[in-house]
């Protein structure tokens, strides 16, 4: 599970970019909100847990953008990734073990330094569904 986590700016959208800690998978790679579903858990309580643990953000809104597949090698497996969009007010972070930066970006900037093709994907689907906000409101919104 992903959650692109969004803020305003004036007219324009700030995304949240996470850099992997030094004893994390991945150490250096800059990245958005990951995690797991937990048992028992529904996506959109997970990617709220996830946010609130790795950034310390409560959701204003979460909207479900994309289900994105993924293979894994260690377990020759396909899984699938159920992303989201945060939109959140505050901008102060507060890290979990997982991660040793975090930055506020432009789009541009996010899509130039995020690792993960994924990651780009999601921020430009989420900036793309949060310009029509009216439109998917009631589909998408979680």
């Amino acid at each position: 599970m992903d959650v692109c986590v969004l803020r305003r700016s004036g007219r324009s959208w700030r995304v949240l970019m996470l850099r992997r800690a030094p004893s994390a998978r991945t150490a250096g790679s800059w990245e958005i909100v990951h995690g797991r579903i937990e048992a028992g858990e529904s996506p959109p309580a997970a990617a709220r847990r996830e946010l609130r643990e790795e950034t310390g953000f409560a959701a204003e809104t979460l909207y479900s953008i994309a289900v994105n597949p993924f293979y894994l090698l260690r377990t020759d497996t396909v899984q699938m990734a159920i992303a989201f969009a945060a939109e959140v007010r505050a901008s102060r972070v507060t890290l979990g073990a997982e991660h040793d930066a975090a930055k506020w970006v432009s789009v541009g900037a996010a899509a130039k330094a995020l690792t993960w093709p994924r990651d780009v994907e999601a921020v430009h689907t989420a900036i793309h569904l949060l310009s029509n906000r009216r439109v998917i409101e009631s589909t998408l919104r979680a």
